[in-house]
């Protein structure tokens, strides 16, 4: 191995599971000569059939690249976590998400998150792509995707396609009791509406699809809590770090066990999403 020409690492998910990333990742931590930004992912299986390729020419670890560089496209790929910001996440003690990659006959394909507890730094498990999508909208900060939804009344197929997403995680505190408001906006357009009414001006029809929208991602985002406090018992999506940003006392009373006092704090979402225009084929007005 050629340390300064290191592009990905790739660690299947038995290796992570008995051993730590901190012992795992202890050579490349070490070496000066290793890119610290050479981007890390988890493969379900052999890691080894994630940098093979079938294709006579292609460079598998240009391909991961490639993948990566559509997050901006879709709600169903994290942003790269490089060696630099790996070391950063495991020093704070934090649970966290690394992208999970897969397999199938040759094809390589992102599918979801890898679960690391802060602790241990041991994967626990997976999310799948749709609960991946809730932890993204928690989160805010993506400008594509699409949200796949149906007409409350006709029953037919609608689909929102992202312009912005923005959140706030608001901590609120008192006495020994601790609980979050998430707001979550979102502007886009109506990318696909299989009713074809003609009805796509119709303030009533605006306001039903944008009914239907954020009912599809409460339902996301709720889902992903009830399986990362439930399940996993886990906080993966950063309200730990806002509780540490707005109420810092509190956060040094709660640190050491976070992840369990997590598990048990109550979250209201509230989301507002915008339809502000229908495509090529006509603007709101």
């Amino acid at each position: 191995m050629f340390s300064p020409h290191l592009k990905n690492i790739v660690i299947s998910d038995s290796l992570v599971r008995t051993y730590s990333l901190e012992q795992l990742l202890e050579q490349y931590l070490r070496d000066n000569e290793v890119r610290l930004s050479c981007m890390l992912l988890i493969s379900k299986g052999l890691a080894k059939e994630v940098l093979e390729s079938n294709k006579k020419g292609e460079i598998p670890a240009f391909r991961l690249s490639g993948i990566a560089d559509n997050r901006n496209r879709t709600t169903r790929i994290l942003p790269p976590v490089s060696l630099a910001k790996l070391e950063g996440k495991m020093r704070s003690g934090s649970s966290f998400l690394l992208q999970n990659v897969i397999s199938i006959k040759g094809e390589t394909k992102f599918a979801g998150a890898a679960v690391i507890k802060g602790k241990t730094k041991k994967l626990m498990g997976f999310l799948n792509e749709q609960e991946l999508e809730g932890v993204v909208w928690i989160n805010g900060k993506r400008n594509g995707g699409v949200v796949k939804t149906f007409d409350k009344e006709s029953k037919k197929l609608i689909i929102y396609e992202i312009k912005s997403i923005k959140s706030k995680i608001i901590p609120h505190v008192n006495g020994n009791n601790i609980s979050f408001d998430v707001n979550i906006e979102s502007e886009g357009r109506l990318s696909e509406n299989w009713m074809q009414s003609g009805k796509d001006f119709e303030n009533e029809f605006l306001k039903r699809e944008e009914n239907a929208i954020e009912k599809e991602v409460k339902h996301l985002v709720h889902h992903v809590t009830k399986k990362i406090q439930k399940e996993y018992q886990v906080d993966i999506a950063g309200f730990g770090n806002q509780l540490r940003i707005k109420h810092p006392r509190t956060w040094e009373k709660v640190k050491k066990n976070w992840d369990q006092t997590f598990s048990k704090v109550p979250i209201k979402y509230h989301i507002n999403v915008t339809i502000q225009d229908y495509g090529a084929s006509s603007l709101k007005r």
